[in-house]
């Protein structure tokens, strides 16, 4: 195995292999396949003895390698970013597709085949834009679909049955897990849910939490219209003030709103419909920095033609800023309305593109 001099071989294997997540940049030729690839190939990993690296493509090709077709190397990194994404949402409206037919969301296997790529590479590469496994994925549609049904005041047996958990006792821990409460008290709407205020970027921004997770984040000029807001919102939980309670929240949420990557994995608690749970979910798994528009939304979680009620599902969005929904746009590219206001939404979507993925 040869390679430039410049490049480091073994930093470049660690980076191939997945044992290290940076590392120089190069192409790679495979010996046993004459093709040259970039780093994240979806192609079946090589054997070290196989492989040489290349600083660049130009070298690869003058050694013989030809392009591989799966990564493309000769055509823009945007190309394969595209690729990964389409794969990445198909992915996901297989998983859901097989949940509302009440079946078993597909497996791995099966999932890395119906995009073409292999197990291996599909997980890394699921993991990264969608922020879980395919597996948590599943389980958070579920989870999701019983939670919806269930606050929306739906017979607790048949939500079990139409969320897809084939036992009580497992549908009974989603419950616990997602609510810190049982079903049948979420179907009562027996939960409590504390509110503070925080200064951000955006200026007076409100915050609700349960035990669980946020389930509001608000923002506004008016504290009063925002706690108001929060009321007609949830009507039957019991809602109290609590600024030192949601303190490290509030400190959480000042520096995510100013940088997309900063204040940790923030628990979210989210209470709707199934369908806009399923929009609230594609929401975060748009990368920091790109947009999609509200067709493109409604075709990643399955639903072609349903755009308006995609935006509206946005405009139902009670977490703004943690559920992206400002990163849906129109089809011509244009802001749209966005509940807070078109500046803010504006103002974050500068921010995002600053700080990039």
């Amino acid at each position: 195995m040869t390679a430039r001099p410049e490049l480091d071989l073994d930093a470049c294997w660690q980076r191939l292999s997945g044992a290290a997540d940076d590392g120089p940049d190069f192409y790679y030729g495979v010996a046993t396949t004459g093709v040259i690839c970039r780093p994240g190939c979806p192609s079946r990993m090589p054997r070290r003895e196989n492989v040489r690296f290349f600083a660049d493509l130009a070298s690869g090709l003058a050694a013989g390698f030809r392009p591989c077709k799966r990564c493309c190397p000769d055509q823009p990194a945007g190309a394969a970013a595209t690729r990964a994404q389409a794969a990445v949402e198909k992915a996901c409206a297989l998983i859901r597709d097989a949940l509302e037919a009440g079946e078993a969301a597909p497996t791995l296997h099966a999932l890395a085949e119906a995009v073409h790529l292999s197990p291996f590479h599909f997980q890394r590469l699921f993991k990264r834009l969608a922020g879980m496994s395919p597996r948590d994925y599943g389980a958070g549609c579920k989870q999701g679909r019983l939670v919806a049904a269930l606050a929306q005041g739906d017979d607790v047996a048949g939500a079990l049955y139409e969320a897809g958990f084939g036992a009580v006792s497992d549908a009974y821990r989603a419950v616990k897990q997602a609510t810190g409460t049982t079903p049948a008290k979420l179907k009562a709407g027996d939960f409590d849910l504390w509110w503070a205020t925080v200064e951000t970027v955006f200026g007076l921004t409100l915050i609700a939490a349960t035990e669980q997770g946020i389930a509001a984040l608000f923002m506004g000029e008016d504290e009063e219209i925002l706690a108001a807001d929060l009321v007609h919102r949830f009507p039957r939980a019991r809602i109290s003030r609590d600024q030192a309670r949601l303190a490290p929240l509030l400190d959480a949420v000042r520096a995510r709103a100013a940088e997309p990557h900063a204040g940790g994995a923030l628990a979210l608690d989210l209470r709707g419909t199934a369908f806009e749970i399923s929009v609230w979910q594609a929401l975060r798994a748009i990368p920091v920095g790109e947009t999609r528009t509200y067709g493109a939304l409604a075709a990643a979680i399955g639903k072609p033609g349903a755009a308006r009620a995609v935006g509206r599902a946005c405009g139902a969005n009670p977490v703004s800023i943690l559920v992206p929904c400002h990163r849906a746009v129109g089809a011509d590219g244009s802001l749209t309305g966005y509940r807070w206001g078109t500046a803010r939404k504006r103002k974050l979507l500068e921010i995002e593109r600053e700080a990039g993925g």
